[in-house]
């Protein structure tokens, strides 16, 4: 079984995390790591913290020489800004677990709160995806994300590639949308928003491709690939729902309309189109598998709205804490971990030895018994 634990808060001293179950012998780097962690801090709708963390990946245990050990891997990332750790909070944000938390808890300081349920702590979150992206790429399982919809901008392009995805990726530090036009118009709603002191969501769409069949399982509800999927992508801070495949179409539609009917192509059984995204009764078909990361708007505005301060129950206006204006262009990087981290857990659970070499043997002689003589 494939696990981790992240432990930190936005302003302490650091973020850290342990992943567990790794084979040995998988190469990794931290300029890997921190390759993805980039792409995590800078988007078009930034905050100003990305002025100040490095966000810089230390590896403490489970790599040497370059490869893993099999034994558990630990993390950390430092953290510059801890200037707010000390200042007391009393006034909780709409929206956020701040309020919830501190009932729940029994604080009297907000902070207590919101420095561990802020989203910096998907920062531990995206390094390891790094290594179970890694992990997936030697058994040809690639993983990309890229943005549909800004605030009221929808991407007017509804036809793309795999590899035109995984570009946007690259190029675009921005917004990681794939139509030109509608990166513009989502760049200028982000740039409307910051004017006005307000805040935007948006979603997402999260692809790996190459998927192998045979993922996850029917037998028991936990067991079932989309179900583990949806709940590791709705984990994410300021997802509200996620939808796998074309599921709210669909909603409308006959079955007749929507059901990928099944079709020999090239000598293989195949699917005529892709409308489950990847996923039939709990398991991975072999297409694409897709998903649609809806995020709210983020909690933190620069006008704040009325709240209630915890100390004198009188009437207040919430804190303001360093915040970003949209964060679905870089939370892409997020929903990628948190996809890679649950597929490498189906393929070690389906695959896995004790090694690279092992599993690979293992897949290997999956993939071989797999076809259907036609």
């Amino acid at each position: 079984m494939l696990r981790f634990l992240t432990a930190g808060e936005s302003h302490g001293p650091a973020e850290v995390a342990i992943l567990e179950g790794i084979p040995a012998g998988l190469p990794i780097s931290t300029s890997e790591i921190n390759t993805e962690l980039k792409k995590r801090m800078h988007d078009f709708g930034r905050g100003g913290r990305e002025k100040i963390e490095k966000d810089e990946v230390k590896i403490l245990s489970g790599v040497r020489f370059g490869k893993t050990l099999g034994s558990p891997i630990a993390l950390l990332v430092e953290t510059v800004d801890q200037a707010k750790w000390e200042e007391k909070v009393t006034r909780p944000r709409p929206g956020h677990a701040d309020l919830a938390g501190v009932l729940k808890y029994g604080f009297d300081d907000v902070r207590n709160v919101l420095e561990r349920a802020s989203a910096r702590e998907t920062v531990m979150r995206v390094a390891i995806g790094a290594i179970c992206k890694k992990l997936l790429l030697e058994f040809g399982t690639q993983i990309a994300s890229h943005t549909i919809q800004i605030g009221k901008i929808k991407s007017s392009k509804q036809n793309y590639s795999f590899e035109e995805i995984a570009e946007i990726n690259e190029i675009d530090p921005d917004v990681h949308c794939v139509d030109e036009k509608s990166r513009e118009q989502m760049k200028q709603e982000i740039t409307n928003a910051r004017m006005n002191k307000n805040t935007l969501g948006g979603v997402l769409e999260v692809i790996a491709h190459n998927v192998p069949i045979g993922l996850g399982s029917y037998v028991a509800f936990d067991r079932r690939i989309d179900g583990r999927i949806a709940q590791a992508l709705m984990s994410i801070p300021s997802v509200k729902a996620v939808e796998i495949g074309n599921a709210i179409e669909a909603a409308g539609k006959t079955g007749k309309e929507v059901q990928d009917e099944i079709i020999v192509k090239d000598k293989k059984i195949t699917r005529s189109t892709n409308n489950m995204g990847g996923i039939e009764g709990g398991i991975t078909n072999g297409e694409d598998i897709f998903c649609r990361v809806f995020h709210k708007p983020i909690s933190t505005l620069y006008d704040p709205l009325k709240t209630v301060d915890i100390s004198s129950l009188e009437p207040a206006t919430a804190t303001i804490q360093r915040s970003d204006v949209c964060v679905v262009a870089r939370a892409g990087v997020i929903s990628q971990a948190m996809l890679a981290f649950v597929l490498a857990d189906a393929m070690l659970d389906k695959f896995g030895g004790d090694s690279i070499e092992e599993t690979k043997r293992n897949f290997e002689s999956y993939q071989k018994n797999l076809k259907i003589k036609i």
